[in-house]
């Protein structure tokens, strides 16, 4: 998230091979290998072939996310976000649903991934995200907020697998956030847990705000029933009928 650099094979399409190998538990051993638990490391870089690449805009808009499924098994993850603070200037017909701008993170220089080429989509920060278990649905969620989406997705996860909460809770607990020089704590993070990341060198900082947005369903297979969760970080809510 640091450094926000991708990589592509050329300008204008992922090589499934990389897409493959980055999905891959030999890529994700490879990432883990590389903390160092006692100290903090000073730069921390995605994998990628070329050179650092220049970060893209960051945007001054808003986004909305919806989570939603059906005794039919029907599962719908969606993020829809303007970017800009008035998106495209563009409205969808009458409906008053207004048109994105994420064409702005496209760049003219040939080599950088998000080089503007015909049937190519800008690389962006919108992950809606479905689990699965065992080819079957588990979850349906989302966290908005930028750059943050990435890093909420992580803490929900490890949240709900890792620390058995539920979904309402893996949604609720306090986050961190890396802002590129620091890590941004929520007020809910532990003194002790503050403490070991002093210790280990992070700079933290105290902040309200900026660590998103998260709607979620868990689809329970066993008992067939859908549970809701929705934060309370911004308005939203879980509901059923």
């Amino acid at each position: 998230f640091a450094d926000r650099e991708a990589y592509v094979a050329d300008s204008t399409a992922v090589d499934p091979n990389v897409i493959k190998y980055l999905c891959s538990k030999r890529y994700a051993d490879s990432r883990r290998n590389e903390i160092e638990p006692t100290r903090t490391a000073s730069h921390v870089a995605a994998w990628r072939k070329d050179g650092p690449l220049s970060p893209p805009r960051i945007g001054s808009g808003d986004t909305v996310c919806l989570s939603a499924a059906d005794s039919n098994g029907n599962i719908v993850s969606l993020i829809q976000s303007l970017f800009g603070a008035f998106g495209s200037g563009v409205m969808a017909g009458d409906t008053g649903i207004v048109l994105q701008n994420r064409a702005s993170l496209f760049s003219v220089e040939p080599r950088h991934p998000n080089c503007l080429a015909p049937g190519k989509r800008s690389f962006h920060t919108l992950i809606p995200a479905i689990v699965l278990e065992r080819n079957k649905p588990l979850l349906a969620f989302g966290v908005m907020g930028g750059d943050m989406q990435a890093q909420g997705h992580a803490q929900v996860i490890a949240n709900f697998l890792a620390f058995n909460m539920n979904i309402q809770e893996a949604g609720e607990a306090a986050r961190a956030r890396w802002t590129g020089g620091a890590v941004a704590v929520e007020s809910g993070i532990s003194s002790e847990a503050r403490a070991g990341l002093s210790l280990r060198r992070h700079q933290l900082t105290n902040e309200i705000g900026g660590f998103g947005g998260f709607q979620g369903i868990e689809i329970d297979q066993i008992r067939g029933v859908l549970k809701g969760g929705s934060d309370h970080r911004k308005d939203g809510l879980a509901i059923g009928w």
